[in-house]
This record gives structure tokens, sequence and C-alpha cells, in this order.
């Protein structure tokens, strides 16, 4: 980690539960988008992975990883949550729902913990990256520690 980086929830839980990980900034590049982060870390956008929350129709909150050149797929998500619709969640209601704002929302140390699906496409990755709580900032986690901070399931619930 480098000297003068700021540790965040994320980076703190992780070190807590002893999972090895790397941690990325890029606060002064610029970078917008999911894809411009996968460029400005030099990374392959197959491993970079956005986070994104949903509602059901009984207004259940759903956690969603999705590669960052990809879409979650409303259908397959609701199918991979026995829902019958998912909708996004409001930018403006992530901080109260989840204790992030929008583009530095993490699956791992939300207010509370709800069901998350990873798109299955993470199983073929020996890392993922994805916030670390804070715009600017990206873990880098090594897949199969990812089950010792995070209870998800993984499906086939993006598209292109």
């Amino acid at each position: 980690m480098k000297k003068n980086m700021e540790k965040t929830n994320v980076m703190r839980i992780l070190d807590q539960k002893k999972i090895s990980y790397k941690s990325h900034c890029y606060a002064d590049t610029g970078a917008i988008n999911g894809a411009d982060v996968a460029d400005v870390l030099n990374q392959n956008p197959a491993q970079v992975f956005k986070t994104l929350v949903t509602a059901g129709s009984r207004d259940s909150i759903y956690v969603f990883l999705v590669p960052v050149l990809k879409e979650l797929d409303l259908k397959k998500a609701a199918k991979t949550v026995g829902e019958k619709n998912i909708r996004m969640i409001k930018s403006k209601d992530l901080l109260t729902l989840t204790g992030y704002i929008h583009g530095g929302c993490s699956p791992i140390g939300m207010k509370k913990t709800f069901p998350t699906v990873i798109d299955a496409s993470a199983a073929d990755c020996d890392a993922i990256f994805f916030s670390a709580g804070k715009i600017g900032y990206q873990v880098e986690i090594p897949f199969g520690e990812l089950k010792k901070a995070l209870n998800y399931k993984l499906d086939d619930i993006s598209t292109d």
C-alpha cells in the first residue's frame, strides 16, 4: 500500500479479517467511469467490477457486482434472487441505505448485509477489483479470498 494512501473502512474490514488485498488509488487521474478506472489502473476491465444496488418488488435490497464494461441484466438478476422484477436504487438513496455514495459503493462494509450476487465471470479471474468504499479507491482481492469477507453467490447476471 502507498504510504500516503488513506485507509477506507473496506480496507480496515479486510485487515481485520486478515484477507490479503492490494489497494489502488486513482483519485487524481480524472477517471470517471469503470472503463476509465480499469484503464488508469492498467487492468483488464473483465476483472474490474462495479457495485450496483437494487430493490425488488417487495422493496428487498440486493447488491450485484458486474464487470465495468457490462450491464446488469435486470431480468436475469431478478430471477437469480427470486423476484418478479428489480429496479436500480436512486443515487440519492444510496447513502442512507448503504453508507456509500454513487461511485464509491462497495459490497463490503455496507450499513446492513444484503443478498449479494457476483457475475459468474468473476470465477475466471485470479483477482477482482472493486470500490474500496470511497471514490478514487479500489481494492484488488484474490477471488479465492473473497468468501472470507463477503457472503455471495455467483450467477450469470450481466449483458454486453
